[in-house]
């Protein structure tokens, strides 16, 4: 065994620049290996009989690992690519290569931790360490202003203060060199290889998202500098269609293509270029409540995924665990325009925007009673830019079992399709057997529903299926 010999062990970290975990085990290797282990437990069924991680998803990862690949042949090394059980890839990797120290990026969720531990305990049986990195936030855990366990549980309180008292850390330099393995590197895997079909691109998605750190710059160039329109984000981060209502770099923030903290430079650089105001800070917000949700996370633990969430509690809910009931809305056939054409687009593409994952979410919980961690179940297996921190903790401020301190938070279908999407123009584009409806005196998704309710005299079913619920009795 080698002793200054490193292995960085990869996950949601596939990048090079800013890359916290790589840049400290360059401190003890100038060069180290660079392994990335597809944990097979991914592939599997969930009880819910789809994929835990769908093919949007699946082929996101690929492409970015793709990406990354040529990078580091760049810098003289390869990358080694495993499939497995990461407690027992791992372990067997590094004494083949006989490094002394396992570098990974620290993880907030239990699954992952669980890893993280197991790993660690089959390192050491042949004296090995694991050295855990923090990284993937823009506050480093040890920068905020209390111990994990006195988190507030509010986030308003959590942005006051981390605003007012810490500051970002400065990125890290790339590495300089990667080592090429003495072991067999391995092949990446196609789609077909990891039992998936290959999806279609979808000429209405808004846009079409490709893994890799290359792909997230070129994105955040395009949104920030190329398009100039970080000005206007605040104005526009709630819209439904089309590329540039928001930065949408969430699909690679979720992997680690990009790190939280380059966004933030290049935010600050803006401001200080062009223009700073309302807008370029909302960005920082968002940024801010997927730190909060991430802490929270590794405050809460487990508790993040049991049916009572971080409260404990269901008192307030129903939790019905109807499949049939469940299935229309996870293939947009609940007969609610507005709901559906969110769950067609995310069926479609493995995206859906901020404000149709809020109403989709309320009324699955909230309308139809559901088991708001099969809501959950499915966003992960669906979402391109799934992170299990920012998912879990949503579902549970959504359900009311998590961070929000307002009660009985509730998103109205209708109103908020008419506040959003006032033209039909989304729902249309989204459900084309509606399309014939475009021309005449219905413009608004409101209107659409309330005209399937006879209100406008055209019968249910005709155009579009019986309401799994009635809005009539909604107020409006």
């Amino acid at each position: 065994m080698n002793s200054y010999r490193a292995l960085v062990w990869l996950r949601n970290d596939l990048r090079l620049q800013d890359n916290v975990t790589l840049h400290k085990a360059t401190q003890q290797d100038p060069a180290p290996f660079i392994v990335y282990c597809f944990d097979t437990r991914e592939w599997e069924n969930t009880a819910l009989g789809f994929r835990k991680m769908g093919a949007h998803r699946a082929q996101f990862l690929l492409e970015s690992l793709r990406d990354l690949m040529p990078s580091i042949s760049a810098l003289g090394g390869s990358l080694i690519l495993r499939q497995g059980i990461p407690s027992e890839v791992i372990p067997q990797v590094a004494q083949e290569l006989g490094v002394s120290s396992v570098f990974v990026s620290e993880e907030a969720a239990t699954d992952e931790i669980d890893d993280e531990n197991a790993v660690e305990r089959e390192l050491w049986k042949n004296k090995i360490t694991l050295n855990r990195v923090w990284q993937g936030t823009l506050f480093h855990k040890e920068d905020i202003p209390w111990p994990l366990n006195n988190l507030p549980d509010v986030f308003t309180k959590f942005r006051k203060e981390s605003e007012k008292y810490v500051d970002v850390r400065p990125p890290v330099p790339s590495p300089q060199g990667i080592s090429f393995p003495t072991v067999e590197p391995g092949e990446l895997p196609t789609l077909e290889d990891m039992g998936y079909d290959v999806p279609e691109l979808d000429d209405r998605a808004v846009l079409h998202f490709h893994g890799g750190e290359k792909a997230a710059w070129d994105r955040l160039n395009q949104y920030i500098w190329k398009e100039d329109r970080l000005k206007d984000y605040k104005e526009t981060r709630n819209g439904l269609l089309g590329s540039g209502y928001s930065s949408k770099l969430s699909s690679w923030l979720s992997l680690g293509c990009i790190s939280p903290r380059s966004i933030y430079y290049q935010i600050k650089q803006y401001e200080k270029e062009r223009t700073k105001n309302k807008s370029t800070y909302w960005l920082f917000f968002e940024l801010l409540w997927r730190d909060y949700f991430r802490f929270i996370t590794k405050r809460y633990s487990n508790r993040l995924f049991l049916p009572g969430g971080i409260q404990g509690s269901v008192s307030n809910l129903t939790m019905r665990q109807d499949y049939g009931l469940f299935e229309k809305w996870r293939t947009g056939q609940t007969g609610i325009p507005f709901v559906d054409a969110n769950m067609r687009e995310l069926l479609a593409t493995g995206f859906m925007s901020n404000r149709g994952r809020q109403n989709v979410a309320s009324f699955l919980v909230k309308d139809l009673g559901i088991d708001w961690r099969w809501g959950a179940a499915w966003f992960e297996s669906q979402l391109i830019d799934y992170d299990v921190c920012s998912n879990w903790a949503n579902w549970n401020y959504v359900a009311g079992v998590g961070n929000d301190p307002r009660e009985d938070r509730y998103f109205n279908i209708l109103s908020q399709a008419k506040r959003y999407d006032g033209s039909g123009d989304f729902v249309r584009t989204w459900l084309p057997e509606l399309a014939d409806i475009q021309g005449s005196k219905i413009h608004s998704p409101s209107e659409l529903s309330e005209t399937l309710l006879l209100k406008q005299g055209i019968q249910i079913g005709h155009h579009y299926p019986n309401p799994v619920v009635d809005p009539a009795k909604w107020s409006y």
